[in-house]
């Protein structure tokens, strides 16, 4: 039964539409190596009639269709896979060991294809629209690749959307959050230097792992202390590693932590903190601390009135039972973030079904539901004639 949310034309070619996002889930790439998955975007886009630049961010690829003067619109897929090992047995599962589509850019990808298919084939927008098909989101940092190899610069937008699949949720609803809504992401990597020796003589040791077991607690001191209660704060210790034997004391240990916050002030206040507890706790048992702190994907903030925008193309399109108007932030981060530090946006969210088995993100029997592809697609067409009327 035709759904009345998808255009017809789009609904038309849906059978292609999952073989092209079967296609690219059975040859997952890693970041920056989506080498096969960008030749194939391009290859389409050409096609359809797009004016396509290779290589903006190494494998990055923007598609640009313009229909005389006005605004810019910018909208972003990622493309990346995952290194893990897919295990849901389907006929279409990855075809490359170790690495498989565990967080639905295939989907992404080929929603946006399926958009850009259906506006270049219908003048139904004044203005210039580029398609953005990013690598390396995976923690590769792929938006900031693109940026800094000039993105905004020479592809001008007055606004960028992205969208990603939220498992649980209902297929095809959307949702939507002004203000702070991802969590910025930082990587602690903490090196110890103590003194070594024999376990019968702890005495004439300093002893890294009860260095690290002291700075371990004491870091909760800081979400719990040191940041107001009403604002996020994380602080996971992922990793712990010192020593081969039981009954010697190494010279040295290594903590790895991951750091999260939902405001960039926060961010700061936890990387002071953490800087300096961890030094003065080692210098409390007679160790020195050496940390290499990496900051990852900032805060990803919704700029309101894009949001807006956003939002209410659809809720008049679906209807307002088929929208959240404000999501719950979520601890997790993206870096579309540094897209949106850049340029007015906004990240959006569609469900991706409620009861799929194995449907969590970075899960090995994930799988994106082809059902969301024609609703997603229809939505993007949708946003570009009202953002670009």
């Amino acid at each position: 039964m035709p759904n009345p949310l998808v255009l017809p034309e789009i609904a038309a070619v849906k059978h292609e539409m999952v073989a092209i996002r079967r296609h690219i889930h059975a040859h997952p790439e890693l970041g920056f190596n989506e080498f096969a998955t960008s030749d194939l975007v391009a290859k389409l886009l050409a096609e359809w009639g797009y004016r396509i630049t290779r290589h903006v961010g190494q494998t990055g690829v923007v598609a640009t269709l313009q229909r005389g003067t006005g605004k810019s619109l910018g909208l972003r897929a990622d493309m990346d896979a995952l290194p893990i090992e897919e295990a849901t047995g389907l006929p279409y599962a990855s075809t490359h060991n170790g690495v498989m589509h565990a967080c639905g850019h295939d989907g992404h990808t080929t929603m946006l294809l399926a958009a850009a298919r259906y506006l270049a084939q219908h003048p139904s927008f004044i203005g210039t629209l580029h398609l953005i098909f990013q690598p390396a989101e995976e923690g590769g940092g792929g938006a900031r690749v693109m940026i800094e190899d000039g993105l905004f610069d020479r592809f001008p937008c007055d606004a960028v959307f992205a969208m990603h699949n939220v498992p649980g949720f209902p297929v095809g609803q959307l949702g939507f959050a002004s203000g702070p809504f991802m969590c910025s992401a930082d990587t602690v990597t903490i090196t110890l230097h103590g003194q070594g020796g024999h376990g019968a003589v702890p005495q004439h040791t300093v002893d890294p792992v009860v260095v690290c077991a002291a700075i371990v607690m004491s870091l909760q001191t800081i979400v719990s202390r040191n940041i107001d209660p009403q604002e996020t704060a994380i602080i996971t210790v992922g990793a712990i590693n010192a020593g081969k034997a039981a009954n010697v004391i190494p010279a040295s240990a290594q903590m790895t932590l991951s750091v999260r916050a939902l405001d960039a002030g926060v961010r700061q206040r936890l990387e002071s903190r953490i800087t300096a507890l961890v030094t003065a706790q080692a210098a409390s048992f007679g160790a020195t601390a050496d940390i290499d702190y990496q900051h990852g994907y900032p805060v990803l903030v919704n700029h309101v009135a894009e949001t807006e925008l956003a939002r209410s193309v659809a809720e008049e399109w679906a209807g307002e039972s088929r929208v959240i108007r404000q999501m719950r932030p979520i601890t997790a981060s993206e870096d579309f973030a540094f897209m949106l530090e850049k340029c007015p946006g906004s990240y959006i969210s569609i469900g991706n079904g409620e009861s799929t088995p194995g449907n969590a993100l970075h899960n090995a029997g994930y799988d994106f539901n082809d059902e969301c592809l024609p609703i997603g697609a229809t939505y993007w067409v949708k946003l570009v004639e009202r953002f670009l009327a």
